[in-house]
């Protein structure tokens, strides 16, 4: 009996200590974030067990989770909401109900969600976009793209793009009093990729009509050439995001290769062809001092000679491998990153390469911020650090759209 409780006393030490982060000091509400991080990494490790034994996907398990805190296009005293599909893209509209003597801004919001999972239907993002529209006096659209791991790269991206498309056409926008000069694409996360892929993919697209005026990356996943950036070592355990999880949800959009994610923990899962695309993420250049510290730069090794996964390479999937030329026809942007965030060096780096070729950047470094805070603006737990994020984005909105 007492040789089986040491087993199982021990069995709980190392349980405890894989799923403990130590939360910094500076974090707000720092208990509360112990608790979402904690039951994060239980949920985690339990989806990783049900992948294991071929029960369900990873990324599947966080989307029906997620899934029961839906909420329906209720519309209220001072907006319309509806639920409709844009060539067969489902979006959510926010209509201001106020009649306006000139023509509406509005905000097109990509949310995140790792690429696998979330939906404009989740209350977080409902309250988001309710806001954003209601401060604005804004027509907002949020867009609700195919995910994985059922659907690859680049269904979820052609899906945005398509909606975004769309939305642009001159009888939609005169159809809900839309400004075609002042319109913004926005989004968290991996929905900021999709934000800053689509954006550059319009601005350059002649035949486009109408453009962006503005775009806004709220702690942004921007590239997956290179998995040992400072930020993925220094929080390779961090809180709510390990560099784990980001691996297993980015690998599963990208295919179904069992192997791939072990070669990308090992940073050795670049195509031959690929060598000369490492300069667009080179840290040791686009970093800031202060996040490079006394790291020693090393380019990411080149994986099995004749293994190819084009995506790699496809400025669709990683906007920060667009050209120097393709950046300088984006418009002014707004960039928010976070201090505790693997994807904090994504951020800073398209900072650093936007400002190079003269685009005008705003960017907000939150120093206690952690990522995906904007999850938690609604109860029982909510952060302050999420309502923070919400007003420093829609200010910035309010000033410059």
């Amino acid at each position: 009996m007492g040789f089986k409780a040491r087993c199982l006393g021990l069995f709980f030490v190392l349980f405890l200590s894989y799923i403990h982060t130590p939360i910094p000091d500076n974090v707000e509400d720092s208990w509360k974030v112990m608790a979402l991080d904690t039951a994060t990494k239980i949920f985690s490790l339990m989806a990783m067990c049900f992948e294991k034994m071929g029960i369900i996907k990873y990324g599947e398990l966080f989307s029906i989770v997620l899934s029961l805190d839906y909420t329906g296009p209720h519309s209220d005293e001072y907006l319309t909401v509806t639920d409709m599909a844009f060539i067969g893209i489902p979006v959510r509209l926010y209509l201001p109900k106020r009649k306006s003597e000139s023509l509406r801004r509005a905000v097109i919001y990509v949310h995140g969600g790792a690429f696998c999972f979330g939906s404009f239907k989740n209350r977080v993002f409902d309250y988001l976009n309710r806001w954003t529209a209601k401060k604005l006096d804004a027509v907002v659209v949020t867009v609700d793209y195919r995910k994985a791991p059922k659907h690859k790269f680049p269904v979820p991206f052609e899906d945005v793009l398509t909606a975004v498309k769309f939305f642009l056409q001159d009888k939609i926008l005169t159809k809900y009093g839309v400004d075609p000069t002042r319109i913004c694409i926005a989004g968290d996360s991996s929905g900021s990729a999709f934000v800053a892929a689509v954006t550059q993919q319009i601005q350059n697209d002649p035949e486009m009509k109408h453009k962006i005026k503005t775009q806004a990356l709220i702690y942004p996943a921007l590239q997956i050439i290179d998995s040992y950036l400072p930020s993925f070592q220094e929080y390779e355990h961090g809180i709510l995001l390990t560099r784990d999880m980001a691996i297993t949800l980015v690998s599963s959009y990208l295919t179904e290769d069992e192997t791939f994610p072990q070669a990308v923990k090992r940073n050795q899962y670049m195509p031959l062809e690929s060598k000369h695309l490492f300069k667009f993420v080179n840290w040791s250049i686009l970093l800031p001092e202060k996040y490079r510290k006394d790291r020693v730069y090393t380019e990411p090794l080149l994986g099995n000679p004749g293994y190819s996964l084009p995506a790699l390479t496809d400025v669709r999937a990683s906007p920060l491998l667009a050209n120097d030329s393709q950046l300088q026809n984006l418009p002014l942007t707004y960039i928010l990153t976070c201090e505790y965030d693997i994807l904090r060096d994504d951020g800073l780096m398209f900072v650093s390469r936007l400002r190079n070729v003269g685009v005008q950047v705003t960017h907000d470094h939150i120093e206690n911020g952690i990522h995906g805070a904007l999850l938690f603006m609604t109860p029982p737990l909510y952060l302050r650090l999420g309502f923070r994020i919400r007003d420093l984005y829609v200010s910035w909105l309010e000033k410059n759209l």
